[in-house]
């Protein structure tokens, strides 16, 4: 069985990748995921997303505001893909939830599935939306998930990915919504890396990156950055290190744990995000330099031969905004399973779904 596959707000395509990867067989049949089309209103992201995800197709992957698609003149899906905007959620920001310009944009995620009535869908946000008006906005959004189209059975769990093999602490909330009237029900994959967790050198070192690898640049760093690494140990950052006066930063008010963080090269690496100044770009544990894009990408388990489109600035964008496609593989062949009747390890989901469908905010 093949399941067509549409997504808003895909970015450079990191769940398009994983779910693309993602085959599963049961005796003769295969089920597997085809591309239909994709949205994003990122110029760069789209022109990343075509050459790696659609090349063949590149007309199916629509430069837009959201806002301005027609879902019922797309063509019918039976999987619908949203990482809905995480900026309003975020705990790093001022977290303005469902009244900020990105908080109520997944709604365009409950009309494409109004329209398509899809099989089934997968949603990703980050873990700050379970805390966001005292957990109110995430209860709201998950009823109208399941209420969404002709009703949906949910599965929401924070995956913590550095357990599902991805070499970085990476933690989100991935919402499984499938069809009430297939009676199917998601089961939470059982993690694979508890205990023996991918590592930052291991995920940069093996095998080394070649020079010539694409978006491998590296970003010229001043004197005084250079100088100021060099007192930052493994896994500190420059609150914590012992740094000379010349070489603290004089910044009020911020103390965010990743500023000038250094790599512990036995641990996962912290969480990759899209930003970059201000010391965020995510540093090298041994050399003292910020990470090349192309380092970024492995740690969020893109392949070298993925090849990201745009300035160095805007691929570390698209980099950082990704969903991992190492752990996204695992997610959807565990869904695949699902319709193919296969079983598998599981466990229990760590969200509690219990009384959501009470909740109504007058917020939008």
């Amino acid at each position: 069985m093949i399941f067509k596959y549409g997504e808003l707000f895909c970015g450079p395509g990191g769940l398009a990748l994983g779910a693309h990867q993602a085959i599963v067989k049961n005796n003769n049949d295969t089920y597997s995921i085809e591309h239909a089309w994709a949205i994003d209103n990122d110029k760069d992201s789209c022109r990343t997303y075509r050459k790696m995800i659609c090349p063949n197709k590149p007309h199916t992957v629509y430069n837009k505001d959201v806002k301005d698609i027609d879902f019922n003149q797309l063509n019918k899906v039976d999987v619908i893909a949203f990482g809905f905007p995480c900026n309003d959620f975020s705990i790093v920001g001022e977290q303005k939830g469902l009244n900020g310009n990105y908080g109520p944009l997944y709604k365009y995620g409950i009309k494409a599935i109004n329209a398509h009535n899809p099989l089934w869908f997968v949603a990703e946000n980050v873990g700050g939306i379970r805390g966001n008006n005292g957990g109110k906005t995430f209860k709201k959004i998950l009823g109208e998930l399941e209420k969404a189209g002709i009703g949906y059975n949910l599965a929401v769990n924070m995956y913590s990915f550095e357990e599902y093999g991805v070499p970085q602490n990476r933690h989100r909330f991935i919402i499984i919504g499938i069809r009430k009237d297939l009676n199917l029900f998601f089961k939470i994959p059982a993690p694979l890396t508890i205990i023996n967790k991918k590592t930052a050198k291991n995920a940069l070192e093996n095998p080394p990156i070649s020079a010539d690898a694409a978006n491998h640049e590296r970003t010229k760093q001043s004197d005084k950055v250079v100088e100021r690494l060099k007192y930052i140990k493994w896994g500190e950052n420059a609150w914590n290190a012992n740094l000379p006066e010349d070489l603290k930063l004089n910044v009020k008010n911020v103390k965010l744990s990743h500023i000038y963080k250094r790599l512990h090269p036995d641990k996962p690496s912290y969480t990759i995000t899209g930003s970059g100044g201000g010391g965020t770009h995510v540093y090298h544990w041994d050399e003292p330099r910020a990470l090349t894009n192309r380092e970024r990408a492995r740690l969020q388990t893109f392949p070298d031969d993925f090849i990201f489109e745009g300035s160095k600035e805007s691929v570390r964008r698209q980099i950082g905004m990704a969903v991992p496609p190492a752990g996204v593989r695992i997610i959807i062949e565990s869904v695949l399973k699902i319709f193919a009747g296969i079983e598998y390890k599981n466990v229990k989901q760590n969200y509690e779904l219990d009384n959501y469908k009470q909740v109504s905010l007058k917020i939008l």
